[in-house]
């Protein structure tokens, strides 16, 4: 039996993990965690000194993401991390002290499996087009732009070439972002934040005579719990450093 603690458990995402981790019979719920709590542990240090924790799950907030992972892989107890917002300069120390400590760490900027093919898919893709854009659709009260999601979709693509722009004219912004962001191989990602929305992406790619989409869309955060328990059971029996969930579909 893998023991799980949740932290974050009072949002969204918390409450389908809680409620996952307990309908799965390979998985014990040993510890909520939410600093909003008045009937559950405010800390990870908190739940660690009384319960016997194998992996936390993080959907917390990009401000505590990184100092949650550190206390975790600082003090033997193996993550998942699906909160989005950390800095490729923080992923790189992560996945350091995970080697350093021999102590599991998966990041998944999507735990859901449709959305993960669709950045599988934009990877190949990503070689027979010069030109491409990623629009990302979000709720309202998602914190960080872009999504994890666009950004690792971008790093993915990025592997083909080095520009996605070719053939572009100079441009001039007469109202600044409204180009979006350039990110990786100056792929521009446009973030849109609406009520109404869980979380949507398009992959625009283009060229001459065509235009080719990937889009995938999230109806229901119950989409992401195959691959959170996917993630766990890896990460329970592995203690490597794993950067996005294709890594172990």
């Amino acid at each position: 039996m893998i023991k799980v603690a949740v932290c974050g458990a009072l949002g969204k995402m918390g409450r389908e993990v809680v409620q996952t981790v307990n309908d799965c019979p390979e998985t014990e719920l040993v510890a909520k965690i939410d600093i909003a709590a008045e009937d559950m542990y405010h800390s990870i240090e908190e739940a660690h000194r009384v319960c016997d924790i194998d992996v936390l799950v993080d959907f917390t907030q990009p401000k505590s993401i990184y100092e949650n992972a550190l206390y975790c892989l600082n003090n033997g107890i193996k993550i998942v991390i699906g909160t989005t917002g950390l800095k490729d300069s923080e992923i790189e120390h992560l996945q350091e002290l995970s080697k350093q400590n021999n102590t599991g760490c998966l990041i998944a900027p999507n735990f859901s499996t449709g959305a993960v093919l669709m950045m599988m898919f934009a990877k190949q893709a990503a070689k027979y087009f010069d030109n491409a854009e990623i629009i990302e659709l979000h709720h309202n009260q998602k914190k960080d732009a872009p999504s994890g999601t666009a950004i690792k979709t971008a790093l993915l693509m990025s592997e083909a070439k080095q520009t996605f722009t070719s053939g572009n004219c100079p441009e001039t912004e007469t109202l600044e972002g409204a180009r979006g962001g350039k990110s990786y191989s100056d792929i521009h990602i446009h973030s849109v934040r609406m009520p109404g929305y869980i979380a949507s992406q398009e992959v625009i790619f283009g060229s001459d005579g065509q235009i080719m989409t990937i889009r995938h869309d999230t109806m229901d955060r119950k989409c992401y719990m195959q691959g959170v328990l996917l993630a766990v059971k890896h990460i329970y029996n592995n203690n490597d450093f794993i950067y996005g969930l294709e890594k172990i579909m």
